[in-house]
């Protein structure tokens, strides 16, 4: 049954705490071991099922989003329509929040959104295959947002694992106004020490303190690669490592957005006003990472 009214969906940022390149592949695209979490902010969609596939995007990014075919929204549609005859898709109405090509998956998290909110409007099961099936289709960092919890990705991103509990993590975003491609960083990546096994059973079981202290061994290994394109990396990093209170930080994904944990929310919100003081051009915001 069509729904009488917009259906929604919130389509959080999705934060890789750890980053990991294990090699190249034949195939040019790169296995990798990350760790990620989901923040409590994000975009937000919106669907009015029936009639013909349409994007609107509206929002403070809604000019870096763009609303053509290329658009993961309609891609991800498109992808589960050729999946399953006879879909009712609808108009999709995107609130743009995220920053563009900024390491947090933004277009991901708004693509599974979409494939969420099909789903509800066709009263398909959540854990229908033919949906991730999709999300696969429209892009590596997609399945993982499908159920955004924590979890383990590995693969170029399609091999996860079971959602994994950690601590409250109370932290900053930041984004110095610098968009990344991803496919330039990992370009530029080179092989260097590998870092220790993740110890995933180990992780669930940490205190606040432990749990940093494991992701602090583990590190992003794109953060050469982007700061050799983008030096406004290193200098968010900098920012934030020299806060009150700062724990770790480091970039999300292959950039630019960079990230800040912190012992406490009040910790992160002072955190944050700070930098907004300081650098009122960067995308600053606190948040809690967890299951979005």
């Amino acid at each position: 049954m069509v729904s009488p009214v917009p259906l929604t969906e919130n389509a959080p940022a999705k934060v890789n705490l750890t980053l990991r390149v294990v090699g190249r592949r034949a195939d040019g695209y790169h296995d990798i071991e990350s760790l990620v979490a989901f923040a409590d902010l994000g975009d937000r969609l919106a669907l009015a099922p029936g009639g013909a596939l349409s994007l609107i995007v509206r929002g403070p990014r809604a000019a870096q989003a763009g609303e053509g075919a290329d658009n993961l929204v309609l891609k991800g549609s498109r992808a589960l329509a050729a999946l399953i005859p006879g879909l009712v898709l609808g108009a999709f109405d995107l609130d743009k929040n995220l920053p563009v090509a900024a390491g947090l998956g933004g277009g991901s998290a708004d693509a599974a959104a979409a494939l969420r909110l099909i789903a509800r409007a066709n009263d398909l099961p959540t854990d229908d295959a033919r949906l991730y099936q999709a999300a696969r289709a429209t892009g590596a960092d997609v399945p993982v947002c499908l159920d955004p919890r924590p979890r383990l990705m590995q693969g170029i991103g399609e091999v996860l694992s079971a959602p994994l509990g950690l601590p409250a993590l109370d932290a900053v975003l930041v984004n110095p106004a610098v968009a990344l491609s991803t496919r330039d960083v990992f370009a530029g990546w080179t092989a260097g020490a590998k870092a220790p096994p993740f110890d995933l059973v180990a992780l669930q079981k940490a205190s606040y303190s432990d749990a940093v202290q494991l992701l602090t061994a583990q590190p992003n290994d794109l953060e050469a690669a982007a700061i050799g394109l983008a030096p406004a990396v290193a200098e968010v990093l900098a920012a934030l490592r020299a806060l009150p209170d700062c724990r770790l930080a480091r970039m999300s994904g292959s950039g630019a957005t960079c990230f800040g944990l912190f012992t406490s929310a009040a910790g992160a919100n002072a955190a944050a006003n700070i930098l907004t003081g300081k650098h009122p051009y960067w995308w600053v915001r606190a948040c809690a990472l967890g299951s979005g």
